[in-house]
């Protein structure tokens, strides 16, 4: 069934990694995501492609030769590859992120 509407309040937070859970629904090959970064997620380097906004709290994102800030409002695009890995570091107790994604395996 195809939902509209998505009450992030409803669903359960799901553990991820350490420091690290979301709320998650796929549809239609799409994934919308919440997720809340906490200050104790270890450092890690990802390759995966993220376009959301940072709603709550601050990150640092780290690529290759480069930093950006990230605060409430502001939009994070990384193309997904190699070329573009990156690692976050969260500069405050929590940080909450909205992904839009593609299902994984899709």
């Amino acid at each position: 069934m195809t939902q509209y509407h998505v009450a992030f309040e409803r669903l359960p937070w799901v553990p991820w990694s350490e420091g690290v859970r979301h709320k998650i629904v796929d549809q239609h090959g799409t994934r919308v995501r919440l997720v809340e970064y906490l200050k104790s997620m270890p450092p890690h380097w990802c390759e995966r492609r993220h376009v959301g906004i940072l709603l709550e709290g601050h990150m640092e994102i780290d690529f290759d030769a480069h930093t950006h800030s990230y605060h409430p409002g502001d939009a994070i695009y990384i193309p997904g590859g190699e070329m573009h890995r990156h690692r976050a570091r969260i500069m405050t107790h929590k940080t909450v992120v909205f992904y839009v994604e593609e299902v994984p395996g899709r």
